[in-house]
Order: structure tokens, then sequence, then C-alpha cells
């Protein structure tokens, strides 16, 4: 297949066109994260709570599939941009093996851990036993979702952003559809409540793999899988884990986020981790399209890196930076106008919805800045250089944000954990610039700064 297209379309019909797929099947991923919340807080404020607990835990899984899946699809994107076919090939082949793997590790490991990562939360027996019920269930699909995400970037790595938008799509409308019926039981129904918000996450992730393994079946790609090329070898899979690992921690890191906030906001009450639930439900709806915009970008970063077109990658992050800087600032405005009806869509309790509204405007101060730090480090992934990528995101979720929570929680209470998180934004969207431009930037005689070594 020929993926030339990437280097001498224009930059900004490119971008849009590579990126409005990803943009539209985001949406629909977190509108699904919106409804699934909604139908487990219509259960019960106990479930709701549970559901936030176990989040970091479900975040990680995802964050682990997803930062390899990264690895894949920069090594493949930047063999493609060589003419380096072979490599290609087999970076895609031991990347599904691999994710394989994983993903019966995370499983195995997850499930085993989860009644000792609950009880540092609560000593709640309801809520413990609602988190167990939907953490036993859906960390059982860890390999569904590993394989799944691989599938996805392979199929990006060359372009093929229509059919990751429409597997996606299938993926989620599922949930979507399955979330009422299995939790509440209508008609031939079982309402099986938190085990089947957990079975319909699961069958919908099983749908997304399914329609991937079809695909690849029926149209050629741009790589082909063979089993000679599964069993890891030590270069491509040292390339391949040079991106990966840097990018799982990436977005490993929210989730050790989620749950140090958890851990200070839980001294002032059991309400305010439910507030803090409920915001990163609504921020999916932000920061799910904006990662579409990355998704987009990476394949063209990596390819046009790859063949030497520099002034084109500055090109590009530019483009990127403008589309995903109007989605912040529409979420922006969005979170000062109906944040206590946003709030409420999983909040039952008015003075709670009304506590969360205030939270939801002061840490919204920081959406349209976030912008920055998301695409400088989606571009450094594409350009396979995974640890700069790391830096931003120890800074957005580890080393500046959790002691500022503490500090100002001190001084504050919990509002001073909702404005560490729009004064971390500015400083990962200074920290991001400096390092995007110190890594792509023209040297002297013209030469882009190398990539970092595995």
């Amino acid at each position: 297949m020929d993926q030339t297209f990437m280097k001498t379309k224009p930059v900004l019909p490119l971008v849009a066109s590579m990126s409005l797929p990803m943009v539209l099947s985001m949406l629909v991923n977190s509108l699904y994260n919106i409804v699934d919340g909604f139908f487990v807080a219509r259960i019960s404020e106990d479930a709701m709570t549970a559901l936030s607990l176990v989040f970091p835990v479900q975040n990680l899984i995802t964050a682990v599939t997803i930062g390899f899946s990264i690895g894949v699809s920069a090594v493949i994107s930047r063999c493609l941009g060589a003419g380096e076919q072979a490599d290609a090939d087999g970076a895609a082949a031991q990347g599904l093996a691999l994710s394989a793997v994983h993903g019966v590790i995370l499983t195995a490991v997850s499930v085993s851990l989860m009644p000792f990562f609950l009880g540092l939360f609560t000593t709640d027996g309801a809520v413990l036993e609602l988190g167990l019920q939907y953490a036993r269930t859906a960390f059982v699909f860890a390999p569904v979702i590993a394989l799944g995400m691989t599938f996805e970037k392979i199929f990006q790595s060359g372009g093929r952003m229509t059919v990751t938008m429409l597997c996606m799509l299938a993926g989620c409308v599922t949930n979507i559809l399955l979330d009422p019926l299995l939790i509440f039981g209508p008609g031939p129904f079982p309402a099986l409540g938190m085990y089947g918000a957990a079975l319909a996450t699961g069958l919908g992730q099983a749908v997304n793999l399914a329609l991937y393994m079809i695909l690849y079946a029926v149209r050629p790609l741009h790589v082909r899988l063979c089993r000679r090329d599964a069993l890891p070898g030590q270069e491509t899979a040292g390339r391949l884990y040079a991106v990966g690992v840097p990018a799982a921690l990436s977005m490993a890191l929210p989730s050790l986020l989620i749950a140090a906030l958890n851990l200070i906001l839980s001294g002032w009450g059991q309400n305010y981790v439910l507030i803090l639930g409920a915001y990163y439900k609504l921020q999916t709806f932000l920061y799910l399209p904006a990662n579409g915009i990355v998704q987009g970008l990476r394949p063209l970063i990596g390819y046009n890196y790859g063949a030497g077109e520099q002034k084109r990658v500055q090109k590009i992050f530019r483009a990127a930076l403008a589309l995903a800087a109007g989605i912040m600032l529409a979420g922006t405005l969005l979170s000062w106008a109906v944040p206590e009806r946003l709030m409420s869509l999983f909040i039952t309790s008015g003075a709670t919805a009304e506590e969360g509204a205030r939270a939801l405007r002061v840490i919204s101060a920081g959406f349209l800045v976030s912008a920055v730090s998301v695409i400088a480090s989606g571009a450094l992934e594409g350009l396979g250089m995974g640890r700069s990528s790391l830096w931003i995101s120890l800074t957005r979720y580890g080393v500046f944000i959790i002691p500022a929570a503490f500090f100002l929680s001190r001084l504050w209470g919990p509002a001073g954990v909702w404005h560490a998180f729009w004064i971390t934004e500015l400083a990962a969207a200074a920290l991001s610039l400096r390092l995007f431009r110190g890594r792509t930037g023209e040297g002297p005689e013209g030469e882009s700064s190398p990539p970092e070594s595995a």
C-alpha cells in the first residue's frame, strides 16, 4: 500500500482528515464513559463511588496496553517512512504476540490485588463488594483489550483511520446498548447490576477486536502478519519497548494521580472522592477527542520524520495544536456555563453536585493550556522520543501535581486539590514546548536533533 500521501498532501487538510475519524470515535467513546457512569450512578451512590475507586486500576490496564501499542505504531510508521518494509512487518507481528502476553499478566495481577487496593480507600463493606464485583468481571478482558489496542495502532500506522473509527464505534455502541440491558434486566435480560456493567464493557471490547481480525482477513494491510515474525527478536522488541514503556508509564501516571488524590480527598469525606470520579468521567469528553487528534498526529509525525521532512513535522505539530486548542476552549466554556448540570449526571445528592460544580469551574481553568502538553507528548511519541514524552507526563500526573495538591489542601481544604490542576497545566505546557523544540528544532547546519537511543 502507498503511504506517500502523508508527506505530499497539504498539512492542515491532512491532519484534519487523519484526526477527524478518531475524534468522532473518541467522542462516542467518551459518550460511552458518561452513559456507563450515568447508569452505574442509578444503581446507587455506593456503586458510583466503587466505580471511582476501581477506575485507577482499570485505567492502568488501558494505559499499559495503549502505551505498548503506541510503541508498535511508532516503530512501524518510521520503518515505512524509511522504506524498511521487513522491519515494519516484524514489528507488527511481534507487537501482537507481546500484547497477548501482557494482557494475561494484567488480568492475573489486577484481579488478585483488587481486595487489598480497595481496602486502602474505604472500609465500607457495600462499596468494597460492589468494587470487587465490577473488577473481577471487567479485568478478565485485559487480553482482549491488549490485542484490540495493538490492532488499532497497526491500522493507524498506515493511515487507515476510518477503519479504526468504525471498529471503535462498533465496540462503544455495543457497550452503550448492553449497559441498561445487563444492569437492570428489562424483559428477558438478567438484572446483573455491577456485574452487568462490567460485562457490557468487556463484550464491547470483544466486538472491537473481532472486527479488526475480520477486516485484516478480508482486506490487505500495509504490513504482513506472519507466524515466523511473531517470535520476539532482541533488536525489534527493544525498539518496541523503547517507545512503548515510556508511553505506558506516561499513560499509567493518571492512575497514580487518581489514587493519590483519592487518599488526600478521603480525609475530607467520601463525597469528594465521588466528585473526583465524576470529574474524570466528564473530562473524557474533552481529552478523548484531543487524543483522537494525537492518534492522527503520531503516524504523520513518525512517517515524515523517517522520511527526513523535519520542517513538515513542525507544521503538522502546529496544525494539531490548533485543533486541540479548539476542543479545549469549547470544554472550558461548557464547564463554566452549566457545571452543576454536568456533575448531576453522576451525583444524585444536590449538595454534593453543587460542590462538584465549584470544583469543575476551578479545574477547567487549565483545559486550554493543557492542549500544549497533550499534543507535544503525542508528537514526541510519534518521533520515537518516549523518554521526553514521559517527562511531560511526570509533570502533569506526578512530581508536580501530587505535592501541590497535598500542600494546597492543607491551606484551602479540598479546594486546594482543584487549584492544583490548573497550576500544574501551566508548568507542563512550559516544559512541553521546551522539550519539543529542543528535540525537533533545526541545528546550525539544518540538521534535526537525533532521536533518543533505546
